[in-house]
């Protein structure tokens, strides 16, 4: 009975969590209660409170549980020894883009932390601005990694802002991946996102003499 009364409370929190998910794609963090999110999910206001603090907790257990298109892709990047880091970089940002597509819920998530959140001093969100902060800088260490490893191959000049460039790449997968979630049907976020990311790479690479 314990056992089943573990899984039972596990199923609610999921269930609350599928709710607020839901409700804050469809209206936007700040203007869903807990009430909304209690109502959506069928269960009551005390049951919420029970798993979760306030409205702040249970928004970073909904984050907490999703991966994110930027940061779920990062093990492309992880290979010390590749021959191509180019190649590497071409692959996360599309890798990044086709999570977006076929992942609904790091979709909607990514959604709810860009477009759906208000950030304001003393906010309750605080911890996505967090977040984001964190998956840059573990883009801009790894991708200045990768092209560090392509200037010493002579792949790209010596000369190049390593980190100018890898801000660049990660503007590109972030804005292209915004502007599709305003109307994903206005463009083919797979299609666009090579017309983009194709000379954008090769534009970097070192023509021979």
């Amino acid at each position: 009975m314990a056992r089943r009364t573990k899984e039972e409370a596990a199923a609610t929190r999921d269930s609350i969590l599928d709710a607020a998910e839901k409700l804050f794609v469809q209206q936007g963090v700040s203007r869903t209660t807990l009430q909304h999110i209690a109502t959506e999910a069928g269960v009551t206001r005390g049951a919420i409170y029970w798993h979760f603090d306030d409205k702040g907790a249970l928004f970073n257990a909904m984050m907490e549980r999703a991966t994110l298109p930027l940061e779920g892709e990062l093990q492309v990047l992880e290979q010390s020894d590749s021959d191509a880091p180019l190649d590497d970089l071409r692959a996360y940002m599309l890798a990044v883009l086709r999570r977006t597509v076929e992942d609904p819920q790091a979709r909607r998530v990514f959604e709810i932390c860009t477009l759906k959140v208000e950030f304001v001093e003393d906010d309750e969100m605080d911890a996505v601005l967090q977040r984001r902060q964190d998956n840059l800088n573990n883009w801009m260490a790894r991708a200045d990694r990768r092209l560090r490893v392509a200037v010493e191959k002579g792949m790209i000049k010596p000369d190049l802002d390593t980190a100018a460039v890898a801000l660049a790449m990660w503007v590109i997968v972030d804005g292209l991946i915004r502007n599709w979630m305003f109307d994903p049907e206005a463009f083919d976020l797979m299609q666009m996102g090579r017309c983009v990311i194709d000379p954008y790479v090769d534009g970097l690479r070192r023509k021979p003499v």
